[in-house]
C-alpha cells in the first residue's frame, strides 16, 4: 500500500501556499508515496481579509481534523504570529481534541514548514512552539536537520529555513520565496516522505 504524506497548511498572502507546493513536489519523489495537499479553515471574515490585503485562498480543499487520520504522516505549515503559529492553524489544532482523546495521531511523523517577516522574526521559535501541539498527540517529530547540505550555510544570499524545516522570509509581503528556499522546501518534502515510507515499512 502507498505511503500517504499529508501537506497542511494555512496561507495568508500566498508565502506559505508556495513552499506547501514545493514540498509536496519533493514528497511526491519518493517511489511508493502519494501525497496530498489541504489547508485549514480560515477564521477571519472576507471583510477583515479584504483590509488585509490577503491573498486569494488556493483551490487546495479544506481539511477537518479527523481527516488527519488518514495520513501516514503530515508536514504543517503557517505563518508566524509574532513567534508562534497563525492563530488558524492553532484554531485547527485546538479542534483535534477528539483525535488526541483517543491517540489517533500517536506514533505518526509530523514536520513543519513555516514563513516570517524578517531574519528574527521566529525561523526557530516558531516551530519550537509548535512542537508542543505534536508532543501532545503523540507525534514523531521530523527535523529536516542540516540535511539540506552546504546551502543551508551560505551567507552570501539571505534565506529562510532552520534545522526544525523549510522557511521563507516575506519581509513586507513583496517578497517571496527565493530559488534555495524553494529547493529547501522540496528537500524536506524528500526527506520527510523517506522517512515516513520507513517508518510505515517497519510497522507490525
Amino acid at each position: 500500500m502507498a505511503v500517504k504524506v499529508y501537506v497542511v497548511f494555512y496561507s495568508t498572502y500566498g508565502h506559505v501556499a508556495k513552499l506547501a507546493e514545493e514540498i509536496k513536489k519533493g514528497a511526491a519523489s519518493v517511489e511508493g508515496v502519494e501525497v496530498k495537499i489541504w489547508q485549514v479553515p480560515e477564521i477571519l471574515s472576507e471583510e477583515v481579509l479584504g483590509k488585509m490585503g490577503a491573498a486569494p485562498k488556493t483551490d487546495a480543499p479544506i481539511i477537518t481534523p479527523q481527516e488527519l487520520a488518514e495520513a501516514d504522516g503530515i508536514l504543517f505549515g503557517f505563518p508566524t504570529r509574532f513567534g508562534m503559529m497563525a492563530s488558524q492553524m492553532k484554531a485547527f489544532f485546538d479542534a483535534t481534541g477528539g483525535l488526541w482523546r483517543e491517540q489517533s495521531l500517536a506514533g505518526k511523523p509530523a514536520g513543519l514548514f513555516f514563513s516570517t517577516g524578517t531574519q528574527g522574526g521566529g525561523q526557530e521559535t516558531t516551530p519550537l512552539t509548535a512542537v508542543t501541539q505534536l508532543t501532545h498527540h503523540g507525534m514523531v517529530f521530523v527535523p529536516v536537520g542540516y540535511t539540506f547540505g552546504a546551502k543551508i550555510f551560505d551567507m552570501e544570499s539571505v534565506h529562510g529555513g532552520s534545522p526544525y524545516g523549510a522557511g521563507t522570509f516575506a519581509g513586507d509581503g513583496s517578497r517571496w520565496p527565493t530559488e534555495v528556499e524553494l529547493e529547501h522546501a522540496f528537500h524536506q518534502g524528500k526527506y520527510f516522505a523517506g522517512i515516513a515510507k520507513k517508518l510505515k515499512g517497519g510497522s507490525a
